[in-house]
């Protein structure tokens, strides 16, 4: 591999928690939470460290700390909720890409495949009404629409090329620079756009 072929890269940076350990590989992966404040005043939970695998479990133990001082809301739920757009069994995903094909015959099935692997039952709504991929928008390189950069820039906060290119997908592999600078030019715009038409 040459340095010119490079096309991207990152860090990924695991924040641990200081338990004493002498060194950053004995470190607890677990995560930790303490209490800042009197109890008879505001007071903040910090959290350390922890796993995307072990979120759900974090989020509950925060909001007992939580109900501590508010009052006991409900049952813990989230541990058997599915994520948003997970609404089919385990083994489902290619008989919810055979639905979305049949639903959607003009439409690519190499498409339809990619977006229900990225967003699930989701992609019902980036597909919307759209009787062929030219009803989908401009297309941008690599298979990504108009519709699509739309529903990530609504539904999943995406403000620039980079957070739909590399963070929310790794599609900027397949994307050339030029594809790349006139996605974030149309993201910007677009945000003006919805910027201006909620100051009216």
């Amino acid at each position: 591999m040459r340095k010119e072929t490079i096309v991207w890269s990152y860090a990924g940076v695991r924040p641990l928690y200081d338990d004493g350990a002498s060194s950053a590989q004995e470190a607890t992966r677990e995560y930790v939470l303490k209490v800042d404040g009197a109890a008879e005043a505001p007071q903040i939970i910090n959290v350390f460290g922890g796993k995307i695998t072990t979120y759900r479990k974090l989020s509950e133990h925060v909001l007992e700390h939580v109900e501590a001082v508010l009052g006991r809301r409900g049952p813990a739920w989230t541990a058997k909720a599915g994520l948003p757009g997970g609404d089919f069994p385990v083994d489902g995903v290619e008989a919810t890409i055979a639905t979305l094909a049949a639903k959607y015959p003009a439409i690519g099935r190499a498409l339809i495949t990619r977006l229900v692997r990225h967003y699930g039952t989701r992609a019902r709504s980036i597909l919307g009404l759209a009787r062929s991929e030219a009803e989908l928008g401009r297309a941008f390189g690599a298979g990504l629409t108009q519709a699509e950069v739309h529903y990530l820039i609504e539904q999943e906060w995406a403000r620039s090329a980079a957070d739909i290119v590399w963070r929310r997908s790794k599609l900027g592999l397949r994307m050339t620079p030029a594809e790349i600078a006139a996605l974030d030019d149309y993201v910007r715009g677009a945000l003006q756009e919805r910027m201006a038409a909620a100051a009216q």
